[in-house]
């Protein structure tokens, strides 16, 4: 089962960098508008693979301005547990490990997604400190130390959950950081944007896909933050 996702997204895909994050080798589609048919013929054939736009396959703004942060501030995750939620291609995964970070859950619910960030973490030598979950854990906060939130408030419904989430994770006393692109929705109240990059789509769905991305930091109530090795951001 695992063999025949892993197979697809090979079969999909060429090994590529990002120009913002040229540290990071990643299985990206070889055909940026072939790439949603194909994923959806493969999806009807294979019922584990789910019915999810392969959103995996590329390398969105939010996630390379996320891990150009992590990469250039690694105390943000020295020796920290991590969970990159909505993790996509595991772009900022593979970052927040090659940062420093003690263990990295990356979260993404389609199963496809899953296997490519397999094969990125692989492809990158941090298979060893990351693990991958399809589990929604938006529902029931990980036992982490910091959450990293990349390209996941792209439509309404989400950007209500996301912000249910953050919330309940800042009062359970863990920073929350967030990646998007500069046509976003600006997150919830209690972000400061800290970073901004320009950070074209990966590979570019449109000419004008010129695009920039933005991090923005969310600390929790003063004398709440888990701290574990240096890697805070709390106060």
């Amino acid at each position: 089962m695992i063999g025949r996702l892993a197979a697809f997204v090979r079969s999909e895909t060429s090994v590529v960098v990002a120009r913002l994050v040229p540290e990071i080798r990643l299985h990206l589609a070889r055909a940026s508008h072939k790439i949603f048919q194909s994923t959806r013929n493969f999806q009807a054939c294979h019922q584990e693979a789910a019915s999810f736009p392969p959103y995996w396959a590329f390398a969105w703004p939010g996630g390379q301005a996320m891990a150009r942060h992590v990469l250039d501030n690694p105390h943000l995750v020295r020796g920290l547990r991590v969970a990159d939620v909505g993790a996509g291609s595991g772009i900022a995964s593979i970052a927040a490990a090659m940062a420093g970070a003690a263990h990295v859950l990356a979260v993404d619910v389609d199963p496809l997604a899953a296997a490519a960030i397999a094969i990125n973490a692989e492809e990158n030598g941090v298979a060893a400190v990351l693990d991958i979950t399809t589990e929604d854990c938006m529902a029931e906060l990980p036992p982490v130390d910091l959450i990293m939130i990349s390209d996941l408030v792209y439509e309404p419904e989400l950007a209500v959950r996301v912000g249910g989430f953050v919330e309940r994770a800042l009062a359970a006393g863990v920073p929350v950081i967030i990646g998007d692109r500069l046509s976003a929705r600006c997150p919830a109240r209690g972000f400061a944007e800290v970073a901004r990059y320009d950070a074209p789509l990966t590979p570019p769905l449109h000419d004008e896909d010129a695009e920039q991305g933005r991090v923005w930091h969310a600390r929790p109530q003063r004398g709440k933050t888990r701290r574990v090795g240096r890697g805070s951001i709390g106060p």
